[in-house]
């Protein structure tokens, strides 16, 4: 294996000197309000951001229009997460003209795209400051620059990445906890603009991982959730990432999960930690994407149906009571009414517990997005209808069949619908709403499931 691409700790000594720098500066913003699009390692991305807006001297503002600096964290995967966050960019400009000293930056994914950044600055003028996934670590270098000179700043690297280790953080949750292990992607699904905008694979230390979630449970955490965009190929795959999972696990992490899972790299070490590891959950988020070979195929997924199947069949087989969610793409360019049709039979025999599905959206630069695509919107739409309304009710059956248990939550939010009620999560990753206070986030209790309705459990304190 290559040598890790490691950020410099004389680097990281050189952001934190920029952090002191900003935190002198007198007209420097005095409060940071972080809009984050998108997955879980974007999530991630912001506690770091905001952790270092903080270093720099600037306090959370919870309402947007009154904080002295925004950030935009972008999500490009599909074009209404790209659509959404030009928007509400454009809206920026008009809170700009009343507000003058505003600092305005924008990041992540969006901006990594090929020829966005010029784009951006053209015709976003009043955007301060513009950077990339690959270079969100010198995001104190850059608002130092821009503070001192009040001109624009534009910079994305046009790199692979690198590992960062070392920089502040802000967690947005105590109880729960995301922890990167690595970034990239390697893969290059021909819908897929992932690889093209977080760059290619690599892995952070087992060593600098295990540290960081022992510092997390010495400051309370109970739940840690390994984050990649191939978890499966951590430091190379097959059985690397289940002796990850091993090492955390004698931690004494209370309870594990992890996500995503690329079913080619889904390997037989870490089927069988499902059996045997106490604090692995028993979910896992395995995207199948279609149900047919031939999509798959021009999907370059790597593997087929029946080796799909087949991976589900022998979780099942270690974990019989294993929730598994997924994505789903409908109307890749093509796709046949038979050919969805072998989508919706996968559907009936797997039994997600939930799948997030979508219409498939073409972005510049994927060699999907060069395929003839013969399929109207509208036959599109109505196939996505019948997907979603086939896993809502397979959905509901799961949920129903949980009625009468008692299972142990990990209670992490108040219920903003049922007054008076707590919610959190089982083992297997449901959400279960409960009578309850405040007082009871981020404590396990049993509780009584005692009915269900179309996404969440209900129940009562045992």
């Amino acid at each position: 294996m290559k040598e890790r691409p490691l950020v410099s700790q004389e680097e990281i000594l050189k952001q934190r000197e920029y952090m002191r720098l900003v935190r002198e500066i007198d007209r420097r913003p005095q409060s940071y309000h972080i809009v984050s699009m998108g997955c879980q390692m974007n999530a991630r991305d912001s506690e770091t951001i905001a952790g270092m807006l903080e270093e720099m001297g600037m306090e959370r503002q919870p309402v947007r229009e009154q904080a002295d600096l925004i950030l935009y964290n972008t999500c490009c995967v599909r074009e209404n997460a790209e659509n959404k966050a030009l928007g509400n960019v454009i809206w920026l400009k008009e809170l700009k003209r009343d507000k003058s000293e505003l600092m305005i930056c924008v990041g992540g994914c969006m901006t990594q795209e090929k020829g966005m950044a010029a784009t951006m600055k053209k015709r976003y003028p009043f955007i301060d400051l513009i950077y990339g996934t690959h270079n969100l670590y010198r995001l104190p270098e850059y608002i130092y620059r821009f503070l001192q000179g009040r001109e624009p700043v534009v910079e994305v690297l046009d790199t692979d990445g690198e590992v960062v280790e070392g920089l502040p953080e802000k967690r947005e949750s105590v109880h729960t906890s995301f922890v990167n292990i690595m970034y990239g992607c390697n893969n290059f699904c021909s819908y897929c603009i992932v690889p093209y905008v977080r760059g290619r694979e690599r892995s952070r230390d087992p060593e600098d991982i295990e540290r960081e979630v022992a510092q997390l449970l010495e400051k309370g955490a109970q739940e840690i959730v390994l984050l990649g965009q191939n978890v499966n190929s951590y430091r190379g795959g097959g059985a690397e990432f289940a002796n990850l999972l091993r090492r955390l696990d004698r931690l004494g992490v209370p309870r594990i999960r992890f996500m995503t899972s690329h079913p080619k790299d889904l390997s037989d070490e870490l089927i069988a930690a499902y059996g045997d590891l106490e604090h692995l959950m028993p979910s896992l988020h395995l995207p199948v994407q279609a149900g047919n070979d031939e999509i798959l195929r021009q999907m370059n997924r790597r593997y087929n149906r029946a080796r799909y199947l087949d991976l589900v069949r022998r979780l099942r087989a270690v974990r019989p009571e294993i929730g598994l969610t997924s994505d789903i793409i409908v109307g890749f360019p093509g796709e046949t009414e038979a050919q969805f049709e072998d989508t919706m039979s996968l559907v009936r025999e797997v039994r997600f517990d939930a799948a997030y599905t979508f219409i498939y959206s073409p972005r510049k630069g994927t060699k999907a997005a060069e395929m003839p695509d013969p399929v109207t919107a509208e036959e599109k739409s109505a196939r996505i209808q019948r997907l979603i309304d086939l896993q809502q009710a397979i959905a509901y059956e799961a949920l129903c069949a949980q009625v009468g248990r008692k299972e142990i939550v990990l209670v992490d939010s108040v219920s903003t619908r049922d007054a008076g009620s707590v919610g959190g999560k089982t083992p297997r990753g449901h959400m279960v709403n409960f009578p309850g206070s405040a007082e009871l986030i981020g404590k396990f209790v049993e509780v009584e499931i005692t009915s269900a309705g179309k996404n969440t459990l209900r129940g009562k304190l045992v």
